[in-house]
């Protein structure tokens, strides 16, 4: 049998880290509060998306705060807004995104040492795009009337919506993936939690402005993010988080 050259297992020991998970040694505790983080975002997602659904199917598909959130928004239309609000719409929209997240996850993968983490992006969005198909077509909830949307004309059905969930998913993943292997800069992590806050914020808002939502399709799209974000944290940990006492990563 012909033992493999040096170069050959060069390109076979590096091809095979990249599959192998890294460690991230941790004390205890601090695993311990990783699990209940984790938890803590299922549970609230999911309550959350079922308060929403509840109040949906009770009032006949507008809940609540629906109109009113809808009628100001309607007010409030400018030009300009209007201008930005498609750009919006466009590159969180369902060619722009998916590209952007593909392109993210190849990149990533290609000069990652390890492929957990873009892994664990791809497993996540996917599941996220995957759960939207499949309540939109449960729920089949109409969207708001078609002369309030301002950049054409779309008769899927509306809860929850696909940007708004599509977006939020892979900024949510991809802050979690980058933090969570840094040392605690608390500078950086604060700015990259207003950009994240400020970027969701902007992509439900967009989404409503121009007609193709009800606030309550938003915000339930966001409570699934969360929910799966919660499940991405608890998968990670239990996979990479190793415990000992000093519970630091070498420098």
């Amino acid at each position: 049998m012909s033992v493999p050259s040096a170069s050959k297992r060069e390109r076979l020991r590096a091809l095979n880290e990249k599959f192998i998970v890294e460690d991230r040694w941790r004390t205890a505790s601090e695993r311990a509060r990783l699990y209940i983080l984790s938890a803590a975002l299922v549970v609230v997602g999911v309550a959350g998306f079922l308060v929403i659904l509840a109040d949906i199917v009770q009032r006949d598909d507008v809940a609540a705060i629906d109109s009113p959130l809808n009628a100001w928004l309607m007010q409030s239309r400018t030009g300009t807004a209007t201008a930005i609000m498609i750009g919006l719409a466009i590159g969180f929209g369902p060619v722009a995104l998916p590209v952007l997240v593909l392109g993210t996850i190849v990149v990533w993968g290609y000069f990652a040492k390890h492929m957990w983490r873009p892994l664990l992006l791809a497993l996540g969005t996917l599941t996220g795009l995957v759960l939207v198909q499949v309540i939109t077509r449960l729920v089949e909830r109409a969207r708001p009337p078609v002369d309030l949307m301002l950049f054409g004309i779309d008769t899927t059905y509306s809860f929850p919506s696909g940007h708004v969930s599509g977006a939020t998913n892979f900024l949510l993943l991809v802050t979690y993936l980058i933090y969570s292997r840094r040392r605690r800069h608390w500078a950086a992590v604060l700015v990259a939690g207003i950009v994240l806050v400020v970027a969701v914020g902007l992509a439900a808002i967009s989404r409503v402005y121009l007609g193709y939502h009800w606030p309550t399709d938003a915000l339930g799209s966001i409570c699934l993010a969360l929910a799966i974000l919660g499940g991405v944290i608890a998968l990670d940990t239990w996979r990479t988080v190793r415990v000992r006492p000093s519970g630091r990563d070498a420098a």
